[in-house]
């Protein structure tokens, strides 16, 4: 799930792909909250598509269940981007075999909740995975402003291996 994301966190932004490279100003402000989800979609399937650029310059993305160390709130797109940026090579604990999403409309034409799941193989453990995410959503003007990424940190350290890790965090809080 989307965005969906220690698991995502942990996955670099994938591709080089700059949508502004692009004239993605001009193509955002087209984009529909449904649009978005499948850009995240995309970004989480490693089809070129920079998480950053999704996001209004002043967006801000939360991670209301972190796991220790991981930030509850990154503000403004290049936070994001560069909260990305370092971690390098994470992409590698995951083989995923595919992604899927499901969004849910609200009363509120900007927010949708989404549902992103992605499934393969873990790396660091050697298993088979589902992972599963919730989001809610704000899009306005084609960007994201709000993004509150909800994942299991339990599920999240064990897909990754580092429940032991997870175990001292806790201990030591």
């Amino acid at each position: 799930m989307h965005g969906h994301e220690q698991a995502l966190q942990q996955c670099d932004e994938i591709g080089g792909g700059d949508v502004r490279a692009h004239g993605a100003r001009g193509l955002s402000a087209r984009r529909s909250p449904h649009d978005v989800v499948e850009q995240v979609r995309r970004m989480v399937a490693g089809e070129n598509v920079v998480f950053a650029d999704l996001f209004a310059e002043d967006g801000v993305l939360e991670y209301p269940f972190a796991l220790p160390g991981q930030p509850h709130q990154l503000r403004g797109r290049e936070a994001i981007r560069a909260f990305f940026g370092n971690t390098p090579g994470s992409r590698r604990l995951f083989e995923m075999d595919g992604v899927d999403a499901l969004v849910r409309d609200t009363g509120d034409p900007e927010v949708v909740v989404t549902e992103i799941e992605h499934y393969g193989r873990s790396t660091g453990t050697g298993e088979a995975y589902r992972f599963r995410a919730l989001g809610v959503i704000r899009v306005r003007d084609g960007e994201i402003v709000s993004y509150q990424d909800y994942m299991d940190p339990i599920a999240t350290a064990r897909l990754l291996g580092r429940t032991a890790d997870l175990a001292a965090a806790l201990a030591d809080a």
